[in-house]
């Protein structure tokens, strides 16, 4: 298991850095023979530390995000949360390889291919994009009082989407055309 470190406003003593690597390496009975990439985001914002556990497999990422007062909690808090994804993931992926046999087993019964079942689209809005500044985004996303809000940037002319975070201030994704 290969274990990254980055810092944000935030500077982790040796002994933290070295507790969190015994901890995460626990993780690692669930990735027999992986060469698995975690990534370990430490943040202090004021006096409040948040720890942020990635780890991106094949076609999914485990995350956990935790925020606190004191950065050694995080790290019980956050290892579990990790740990039940991984379990539900590697669940996940059992259900769907028995449901693969299955299916190739019914197949070969019946010689019959049964069409695939997907998602559908329940809801379609449609509104007209009117040309404004970030700021004047901001105003309407406050206003709506959703998520997220989608706007044609004025200053560059290309759609945007402006987002609501989780530690209270704005992303914006910016479409290039």
């Amino acid at each position: 298991m290969v274990i990254e470190f980055l810092s944000k406003n935030y500077s982790p003593a040796d002994k933290l850095k070295d507790l969190i690597e015994k901890k995460v390496q626990r993780l690692d009975k669930f990735f027999v023979g992986e060469d698995t990439k975690v990534k370990v985001c430490l943040k202090q914002v004021k006096e409040t530390y948040t720890l942020e556990l990635t780890i991106v497999l094949d076609s999914t990422v485990l995350r956990a995000e935790v925020t606190s007062d004191n950065m050694y909690n995080n790290i019980d808090i956050a290892l579990p949360k990790l740990e039940k994804q991984i379990i539900k993931h590697h669940k996940k992926l059992l259900s769907n390889t028995k449901k693969v046999r299955a299916s190739f087993a019914e197949e070969a019964a019946a010689a019959q291919i049964e069409p695939e079942k997907h998602s559908t689209v329940v809801r379609t809005k449609t509104y007209e994009l009117t040309p404004m500044t970030v700021e004047d985004a901001i105003e309407e996303l406050e206003l709506v009082e959703h998520s997220f809000f989608v706007f044609l940037n004025k200053g560059t002319g290309n759609v945007n989407v402006l987002y609501k975070r989780i530690e209270g201030d704005y992303g914006l994704i910016q479409a290039v055309v």
